[in-house]
């Protein structure tokens, strides 16, 4: 993945609490990193903790990709001069990962906004460190990225870029970072679609609303990925400049090591329950990434109405 070096980098879209913006916050019951239980208005991509700590469902480790908290406030104020400072151009991009998820950030949201226009209204992310406060509560880095439908905000802690590669085993690189924000974005979509409202609180199996809004965030990351080097930025000209088959394939492989059978049998007790998956199968994640990066069509997502989730 390459990012054109002329291109003027736009922070705007990202609060940075980094260095002491969250408020520490001990959270109980073995913290956030139970996968699977489902809290929506959105648990994002793997799963999360939900009312206060252990859960249930697919086994233990770091969330990926998010929770949604018992409410606790909005989080504290905070800036972005040192990060509008070190991220100017796409140069920076290409050098930088903090930076290169701010030209990801920029790139989706134009993507979405092309699509819905005036439907669509931004939703920034917040970079976090160690812990932070929501408008969904207290969350620590263990629940790996989410948004939080109750701010319209998405919050992300850098780390969990390593933690994909040292804890799951996925071989990562830049794009990789990029289809974690893009599943995000896919929520905030849904959120302003009211797709949200199709789905029960705490419904599991593999058939369930919660596996069908995952699945369906994964095909809007592709959807996405189709048009991210067309996307224009505000100068007229695509953001990025390349995407190739070897960012795609590591796509792939993240998505079919953060499916609800992978780490029940690899992180969890080793045994799978699929009564209480909520993400879908490793294959799904990956078919339905798929099917969004082949056709480029967010209308070819519509996971609600189809009886064959793969």
């Amino acid at each position: 993945m390459r990012y054109r070096e002329d291109a003027n980098l736009d922070t705007s879209g990202v609060q940075d609490r980094r260095g002491g913006g969250g408020r520490a916050v001990a959270l109980g019951g073995g913290g956030l990193g139970v996968v699977g239980v489902v809290v929506v208005l959105l648990i994002q991509l793997l799963g999360g903790g939900g009312t206060g700590g252990g859960g249930t469902g697919t086994g233990a480790g770091t969330d990926p990709f998010g929770p949604v908290l018992d409410g606790l406030g909005s989080g504290d104020s905070a800036t972005s001069e040192q990060l509008s400072d070190e991220c100017r151009t796409g140069q920076d991009a290409n050098d930088r990962t903090e930076c290169a998820v701010v030209a990801d950030i920029e790139s989706i949201q134009d993507y979405w906004s092309g699509k819905l226009g005036k439907r669509y209204t931004p939703s920034d992310t917040v970079f976090f460190s160690g812990s932070t406060d929501t408008g969904c509560g207290s969350a620590t880095s263990g629940v790996g990225p989410f948004y939080c439908p109750a701010d319209e905000l998405v919050y992300i802690d850098l780390s969990f870029y390593d933690e994909l590669h040292t804890k799951f085993g996925a071989e990562g690189g830049l794009f990789v970072d990029a289809y974690v924000l893009a599943h995000e974005y896919g929520h905030h979509v849904q959120d302003l679609l009211g797709t949200n409202a199709r789905v029960q609180q705490g419904e599991t199996g593999p058939t369930s609303g919660s596996v069908r809004l995952e699945l369906q965030a994964d095909c809007y990351a592709g959807t996405w990925a189709n048009h991210a080097t067309t996307v224009p930025d505000d100068s007229g000209a695509p953001l990025i400049e390349e995407i190739t088959s070897d960012d795609i394939d590591r796509a792939l492989d993240t998505a079919g090591r953060i499916g609800d059978d992978f780490i029940q049998k690899n992180l969890g007790g080793g045994s799978v329950d699929e009564q209480s998956f909520t993400h879908g199968t490793s294959a799904q994640r990956r078919q339905w990434f798929t099917t969004g990066y082949r056709t480029g069509d967010p209308a070819r997502c519509d996971t609600f109405s189809t009886s064959d989730l793969g």
